[in-house]
């Protein structure tokens, strides 16, 4: 593979989910989260929703410490990759070609132009079968974004077919409920969401457990309900790697 290719933001097809992206960018306004250039180059070091910055700050730490290990060529999908941030901090390891895919066109134009590396591409698609059917990955990434797909396994079905042997998945930053609990989450959801003017966006917005990941090669890489995690409050979220 050539890892000379320029960074551009790669306009594969117009596939969209039905108004997603118009409905992902009009609450990622309200909540604040629109970020200048300037700002989005210090993340995830930043004040401004600091507790969020400081846990996605942790997760991505340790990701990147893993992936260090490895100590070979690794190509790198993140599925959902927002406004590149984490995308551009895998691609400041070694031996990275990394791959950012998003259906938001706006953060995807802004990462192309903050974000210039010779190892580094994002994408503006849907993760579909027909995203990928040529290209093989050796790590899949999905950080803050496997709660934005209606089902796990398929999704994970996808991801492991662009997959090379011995690939790995990893999931991060993503909330994860007990059955019991999913239904009241997705209440308050659909009141958050209503409440900010914006209810449709509750459509797309899905709550899953760690039990859908059964039938896959998993293992907890951190868990938030070990009680040394608990004891000193670290994150709160799961990061889950498959192995194929």
């Amino acid at each position: 593979m050539d890892i000379s290719v320029q960074n551009k933001a790669t306009k594969r097809s117009k596939v969209r989910g039905p108004d997603f992206e118009d409905l992902y960018f009009a609450v990622r306004g309200h909540e604040k989260k629109i970020y200048t250039d300037a700002q989005l180059q210090t993340l995830p070091d930043f004040y401004i929703h600091s507790y969020e910055w400081d846990m996605r700050k942790n997760s991505s730490a340790r990701l990147l410490a893993y992936l260090g290990k490895k100590r070979k060529f690794l190509r790198i999908l993140e599925v959902g990759c927002g406004n590149g941030w984490l995308s551009a901090k895998m691609a400041g390891l070694p031996k990275t070609y990394v791959t950012g895919l998003d259906i938001n066109m706006v953060e995807i134009n802004q990462a192309n132009r903050v974000f210039k590396k010779p190892n580094l591409e994002f994408v503006y698609d849907s993760f579909n079968e027909n995203t990928f059917d040529k290209e093989r990955f050796d790590v899949v990434v999905f950080a803050a974004s496997l709660q934005y797909f209606p089902s796990v396994v398929a999704v994970l079905r996808q991801a492991e077919r662009i997959l090379n042997r011995g690939g790995e998945i990893h999931i991060l930053d993503t909330p994860f409920y007990d059955p019991d609990d999913a239904a009241m989450a997705a209440e308050r959801c659909r009141s958050y969401y209503k409440d900010m003017g914006i209810p449709e966006m509750a459509d797309h917005y899905f709550h899953h457990s760690i039990s859908e990941f059964w039938g896959f090669d998993y293992r907890v890489l951190f868990n938030p309900t070990a009680w040394l995690n608990r004891l000193f409050k670290k994150d709160p979220f799961y990061w889950v790697a498959i192995k194929k």
